[in-house]
């Protein structure tokens, strides 16, 4: 029969949190690499969360204990979901937290630590290979130290360019040289790394400027930089500067988002056009720049220009949709990413056409790729259902609130219909939890839970049933 490597059987309730999982998270050589990852966001989580409850981290009432655990893990997982308004409730320092939550989370603790040890000159054992491969979610751990130090190089180009181009923009608007500065700079930072926060007061997000383009141009392409993926940003560049082959991963991901920007345009402009409360009083030009920008943004960021809770309800589930399939692997959005979407529809047009294997690109997928891609898809949509299900048994709410909620959360977009400050405690807590899975991810949350590798020894009996 099957087994766990070991003689541990399948549902032994050993492989889950346990004695000897901390023996093995203790030792490297020995440490699930996935779990590694998960405690190392739940570390920045809760210092991130301490840092926010000092005194001088607010301006005048303190953060309770429950928002301030809300706001560093929606920071951390770079959502933007916020229970309090950043910045009319935060201290300068407390926003630098925020923003450096918001950095450390975009590209993960594991990524961060490597840029220090290669700064020092420090040797990366295998373990830290392996946890970093998991936190970019690369295939191997093959050329994952020269991945890590072009990230860096990324990071500070494309953050330095939105950042000047912003500043200049503010400056020539009349703001102050500190103002402006800090504008720039916590914006530049949040669209990058796809967090959604903002520091315009009000709980306002860009809505001020849903008539310039610049602000709006710069920071939807800081967000689909971002959204796109470090491996697919390497591999464009490689491909430019060295005449690389372009990869399937790349082809896809540009591709889908392409299509999804495209589509998630016409679908908001379609039904939001002549809604008055939101894109209604704009013409025409700035109802075209705005459905561009809240498609990109829908995917990845959470930024908003229009008021989300007024939107028409196809315009809602539009967004949902975007706010589900998210940004594509090792970017720093969420959802369940492009390539698992592209994945589960050639999987599915492969089975209706007859054929054995699914084909993509003029490739043939490993069955055990399509596999993953589906338990990704089945296992998100039982997650949503499941919080959705308990906001509503928590919380006087309606039902397409608390699914636009959970969806975004789960996504780690950050729009909202305007709840999310008036959320009862459990509530906020039953979010922060989903915005956590939705950021490690759902597949890699629950292997994070095994020590042992499960191995199919022997090859059981088949048996034919009826489906569909």
């Amino acid at each position: 029969m099957d087994e766990i490597e070991g003689g541990k059987g399948l549902f032994d309730l050993k492989g889950f949190f346990s004695f000897d999982m901390a023996k093995k998270i203790i030792k490297p050589k020995e440490a699930n690499p996935i779990a590694i990852v998960l405690l190392s966001f739940l570390g920045v989580i809760l210092i991130g969360a301490i840092l926010l409850l000092l005194p001088f981290a607010s301006k005048g009432e303190p953060t309770s204990i429950i928002d301030a655990l809300f706001t560093s893990t929606s920071a951390t997982c770079v959502t933007g979901l916020v229970v309090k308004d950043t910045a009319t409730h935060f201290s300068l320092f407390g926003q630098a937290v925020i923003l450096l939550l918001i950095q450390i989370g975009g590209l993960g603790y594991m990524t961060i630590t490597t840029f220090f040890a290669i700064l020092v000159g420090r040797k990366l054992g295998l373990g830290t290979r392996l946890a970093l491969k998991e936190n970019l979610n690369l295939s191997s751990i093959s050329g994952v130290v020269k991945l890590a130090r072009r990230i860096l190089v990324f990071i500070i180009t494309l953050e330095s360019i939105g950042g000047v181009i912003l500043y200049l923009h503010w400056r020539k608007m009349g703001f102050g040289l500190w103002t402006a500065i800090k504008y720039a700079v916590f914006h530049s930072v949040s669209a990058f790394n796809n967090a959604g926060f903002d520091v315009m007061g009000g709980f306002k997000s860009l809505s001020d400027y849903a008539s310039d383009p610049v602000v709006l141009f710069t920071i939807s392409g800081l967000l689909i930089a971002g959204g796109l993926g470090f491996i697919v940003m390497s591999n464009i560049y490689e491909a430019v500067f060295y005449k690389r082959r372009i990869s399937l991963q790349t082809k896809i991901v540009v591709v889908a988002s392409i299509a999804l920007l495209v589509i998630g345009s016409f679908l908001i402009f379609s039904f939001e056009a002549a809604n008055p409360a939101t894109l209604g009083p704009l013409s025409f030009k700035d109802k075209v720049i705005n459905s561009f920008f809240q498609s990109a943004s829908a995917r990845t960021a959470g930024f908003n220009t229009i008021t989300t809770g007024q939107m028409t309800l196809n315009g809602l589930f539009a967004i949902m949709l975007l706010m589900f399939i998210g940004a594509s692997p090792g970017g720093t959005g969420g959802g369940i990413k492009t390539v698992t979407f592209v994945v589960v529809l050639a999987a599915i047009y492969s089975f209706l056409k007859g054929k054995r294997e699914t084909d993509l690109g003029n490739r043939s997928i490993d069955n055990s790729l399509v596999m993953k891609a589906m338990s990704v898809l089945i296992l998100s949509l039982f997650l949503i259902i499941f919080i959705t299900f308990a906001l509503c048994a928590v919380n006087n709410l309606t039902f397409i609130q608390n699914l636009f909620e959970t969806t975004s959360a789960f996504g780690t977009v950050g729009l909202s219909t305007g709840i999310t400050p008036f959320l009862n405690a459990w509530s906020k807590l039953i979010i922060a939890f989903t915005i956590f899975v939705g950021r490690v991810g759902i597949l890699s949350f629950i292997l994070s839970m095994y020590t042992t590798k499960y191995i199919n020894k022997v090859h059981l009996p088949k048996e034919e049933l009826s489906v569909g």
